[in-house]
């Protein structure tokens, strides 16, 4: 079910209240498992922050990497008491120490491979490079876990029409034989507000589909 067929759904949603709820640095420190969950996911500097912010209609909701406190945790966002938005640490950590980068990653996979009511994860790929070596090495856990996932491209304002398109083709022909890849792409930009509706859409249809 890809949600982009009620555009109303969407927007009425992430025109409500979303607030950050908490940050939790274990598994014990999850919230519980009450609301449907979506989880964005990515590469360190894809635009996580800025992309979450301008879905949510806010400006620092979701904090940029360069600042401490949030970044080493799997931060929580609690949207209108219906759907809780996950912002995970991003993977790459090209300037966290081995050690550091070791434990949020063990914490994210165990969230990831355990957490029965995340509906979705939402990873995030540059347009501009497209699929790298780490972005496939996410994806083979995920399918190996079973887990739901989407690709969502960001800065797609960066490629001419032609070149996006040329993107987001051969992306979908790497994700072809992928078990637990949905087949659709959604290509945005949260400078420019491009694609924040059909992203909010697929997000909005998973409150629907929570039975509690």
């Amino acid at each position: 079910m890809s949600g982009t067929t009620d555009t109303g759904r969407g927007n009425a949603l992430f025109a409500r209240p979303c607030e950050f709820l908490k940050g939790a640095v274990d598994l014990a420190g999850l919230p519980p498992a009450d609301l449907p969950e979506v989880a964005f996911w990515g590469r360190s500097n894809v635009g996580k922050s800025s992309l979450i912010n301008a879905l949510t209609n806010q400006k620092q909701l979701a904090r940029a990497s360069g600042e401490p406190g949030r970044t080493r945790e799997l931060n929580f966002f609690n949207l209108a008491g219906q759907i809780r938005l996950v912002d995970l640490p991003g993977y790459g950590f090209a300037k966290a120490p081995k050690k550091t980068a070791q434990v949020w990653t063990r914490l994210t996979e165990a969230f990831l491979k355990g957490r029965p009511n995340l509906k979705r994860v939402y990873q995030l790929v540059d347009a501009r490079h497209g699929l790298k070596q780490i972005d496939t090495l996410m994806m083979d856990g995920l399918d190996e876990a079973a887990v739901s996932y989407q690709i969502v491209l960001t800065k797609a304002d960066k490629l001419k029409p032609g070149q996006l398109e040329a993107v987001k083709s051969e992306t979908l022909q790497k994700l072809a034989k992928r078990p637990a890849a949905f087949p659709e792409i959604i290509a945005t930009s949260a400078s420019k507000k491009t694609g924040l509706d059909e992203l909010r859409n697929a997000i909005a249809a998973f409150t629907a589909e929570f039975s509690g």
